[in-house]
């Protein structure tokens, strides 16, 4: 033990050995030549040492705003390409499909063609050429907003119109849609204007513009804007020299502004006139004559449609003016005269020319019979005669309506019931019309006025029968008022709740259509409680 303790103790005092480490002096590089550097020559100088710092940021600052001058106008060029190739190609396309001819010889033969809205005087579509480049674009734009709409403004304030009396222009809500179509068509007539001055113009194309106009202008609806209608209306008669079936439309047209502006001489006048062209007399009417009613009806389909256009205009200014005799006596000819136009069988068998055609004759004596239902009963005419009537125009215009949308005429989830499936205010037209190029916008039309027509139909026939004091009276009422309201636009699946008025139905309409039907409603749940 004592041993081991001195082995430790003697190891521990041993001296270590360390070798010695090589000290390392830093020195610069030294040549192994021993000479001296050679001197400098004399024509050089050692310049002094400069920091390049500030010459290195300025030469990237240019650098970068020069890149992004490069790349900017790259792309300035390219949106401005693509932006114009956008503009021009859909110009383009407006030229030469949605402005083309008619291609389709069943509306040529029954002359939907003709009817449909005109942007130049060339039966082959299009733009004039004799336009000009602004001139053209113009009417191109009139009809891009008509078709496409105006954007995201649906309404702008109009100060554009003077009235004929003098009175300075008044500050309007017009729906901007309009409002652009014409201002744009004023610019095409200005253009039209000097390029017929230099003989570069069709001869038709200035008058087709400023028709065009005129309807656009007469759709606002202001006092001034029909004024304005009304001048241009008359300047369109004034190169139409008073013949064919163009002049009727336009006369037709004179004395319906005629009647909104109150001046109701020159509207029957007006109107005297577009009954004579339309049925194939030459224009020799005199300024106060009377209209009368053709013995029959002229052989062309758009003057048979202009005609009894005329006889719908004329039976309502005698019947809201008073004149109730006379408007019996128009009423009860002209029913007389259009069951004389011959129709198909079946409208599933005639062509979609021929079947819009007799569906347009069909829904305009369905006016004409709700006019003699109500003219009936102002002359204190047994109400069974008016409700027949009334039923009679009620059925027409349902039969319209279904054709136009190709629903089935019962309800599908109740093929028992006699009663007609109001087709939605969102329905499309059938494919054959929705296609079409003439045919579209009179057939939607037509759905329009055929849907109002049956509601406006059935909310008669639901007060007479009301009125009539019969112990069903309330339940037959109800009936009448929820079909009302189902071609005003109410689905079925809204029949527990607060309607709304479907696409087309006027708001003040829709007001006397739902408390109608609200007063039978809670007369029918008395009737049930006692």
């Amino acid at each position: 033990m004592m041993l081991s303790r001195a082995r430790r103790r003697l190891a521990a005092s041993l001296p270590r050995y360390a070798p010695p480490r090589p000290r390392v002096v830093p020195r610069r590089h030294v040549s192994n030549e021993s000479k001296p550097p050679a001197p400098l020559p004399d024509d050089v100088r050692p310049q002094p040492y400069l920091n390049d710092s500030f010459a290195t940021h300025t030469m990237f600052t240019l650098d970068f705003f020069r890149r992004f001058l490069k790349f900017t106008a790259i792309g300035l060029v390219a949106v401005t390409v693509t932006s114009w190739t956008a503009f021009e190609g859909a110009h383009m396309w407006v030229e030469h499909v949605g402005m083309a001819a008619e291609t389709d010889e069943d509306a040529k033969q029954w002359e939907w063609d003709i009817e449909a809205d005109r942007w130049s005087g060339s039966p082959k579509g299009g733009t004039d050429p004799g336009l000009g480049f602004y001139g053209r674009h113009a009417v191109r734009s009139a009809w891009m907003v008509l078709n496409w709409g105006s954007g995201s403004s649906s309404v702008v304030a109009s100060k554009a119109f003077t009235g004929r009396n003098g009175e300075g222009p008044k500050l309007a809500p017009i729906e901007a849609s309009l409002e652009y179509a014409q201002e744009f068509l004023r610019i095409a007539i200005e253009a039209a204007e000097q390029a017929n001055a230099k003989g570069r113009l069709h001869p038709m194309t200035l008058t087709a513009l400023v028709a065009r106009r005129a309807d656009v202008v007469s759709r606002m609806g202001t006092r001034n804007a029909l004024d304005e209608a009304r001048a241009e209306y008359e300047r369109v008669w004034s190169q139409v020299f008073g013949q064919g079936v163009q002049a009727a439309r336009i006369a037709l047209k004179l004395g319906d502004l005629n009647r909104r502006l109150g001046d109701t001489e020159d509207a029957l006048s007006w109107w005297a006139r577009s009954i004579q062209l339309a049925a194939g007399k030459s224009e020799a009417t005199p300024p106060n004559a009377s209209p009368t009613i053709p013995d029959a009806v002229p052989s062309s389909p758009l003057a048979q449609r202009t005609l009894v256009s005329a006889l719908v205009s004329l039976s309502a200014f005698y019947a809201t003016t008073g004149q109730l005799r006379q408007a019996q006596a128009v009423e009860e000819s002209s029913l007389n005269l259009l069951r004389s136009i011959p129709s198909p069988q079946s409208f599933d068998s005639a062509t979609p020319g021929q079947a819009l055609h007799c569906l347009y004759i069909l829904h305009r004596s369905s006016i004409m019979s709700i006019h003699l239902a109500e003219v009936l009963y102002a002359l204190r005419t047994k109400p069974a005669t008016s409700v027949e009537w009334l039923t009679r125009a009620a059925e027409s215009s349902e039969r319209v309506a279904l054709s136009l949308t190709g629903l089935p005429p019962t309800h599908p989830d109740a093929p028992g019931s006699k009663i007609p499936h109001p087709p939605a205010s969102e329905t499309p037209l059938t494919k054959q019309y929705a296609e079409s190029k003439s045919m579209k916008a009179p057939a939607k039309n037509l759905l329009r006025d055929a849907r109002r027509t049956a509601a406006e139909a059935w909310n008669l026939i639901g007060i007479l029968t009301e009125g009539s004091g019969s112990a069903d009276a309330p339940a037959k009422a109800l009936e009448c008022y929820e079909r009302a309201l189902g071609w005003a636009g109410v689905g079925r699946d809204k029949a527990g709740g607060i309607g709304q008025p479907g696409e087309g139905t006027l708001e003040s309409d829709w007001q006397v259509f739902w408390a109608n039907y609200v007063r039978a409603r809670e007369a029918a749940r008395k009737l049930e409680q006692k």
